[in-house]
């Protein structure tokens, strides 16, 4: 294999570091979904949203293939072990973000790490989350207002958290966390 694309230590642990650090964050996303969609359910896309965090971190602060789809799988086994009524969910989803993230930067060859292509990436997993919330809050139950705010949410939730996974990535980067596993 050639040493581009093998994955060290160094960025197999940063990945794990990163899976475990989004994967708690991701455990208490679990255990407020049904609270949020039983009294402010127009949040709900923006909850799911958090869940593009380990990719966008990840390939922020190291830069190299297969460190979304890593860091997402582990946040998935963490956010399982804390919230297990939705293991298949959370595993599902990581690697469904995972993937697109994943897919996205392939299709740059992996040289492109400006923000914009960080947010097709999220546009994308937008759009994904907001049929799924869609089907999940009933939404022709809501009112025209409320669905229109609650696909806006749902479409600009994975946005809003990919704006905060790249200020912790560029803030990992700048603070010289994972030098080794950096291009």
């Amino acid at each position: 294999m050639p040493s581009s694309t093998r994955l060290s230590t160094s960025v197999l642990l940063t990945c794990a570091a990163i899976g475990v650090a989004t994967g708690v964050l991701g455990g208490v996303a679990g255990w407020l979904t049904p609270v949020v969609l039983a009294t402010a359910p127009i949040l709900y896309g923006f909850i799911l949203g958090a869940h593009v965090l380990p990719g966008i971190i990840a390939q922020e602060l190291i830069r190299r293939p297969w460190v979304a789809l890593i860091s997402h799988v582990v946040a998935a086994l963490v956010a399982s072990a804390m919230a297990p009524q939705w293991a298949f969910r959370f595993i599902g989803t990581a690697i469904l973000f995972g993937g697109i993230q994943e897919i996205v930067a392939a299709l740059t060859r992996y040289r492109v790490w400006q923000a914009w292509r960080f947010f097709i990436s999220a546009l994308i997993i937008g759009a994904l989350v907001a049929v799924v919330v869609a089907f999940a809050a009933h939404l022709s139950a809501l009112a025209p207002w409320a669905q229109i705010v609650y696909l806006a949410v749902a479409v600009l939730g994975p946005v809003a958290w990919t704006a905060a996974g790249l200020g912790i990535g560029a803030a990992l980067r700048r603070a010289g966390v994972a030098r080794g596993a950096q291009r």
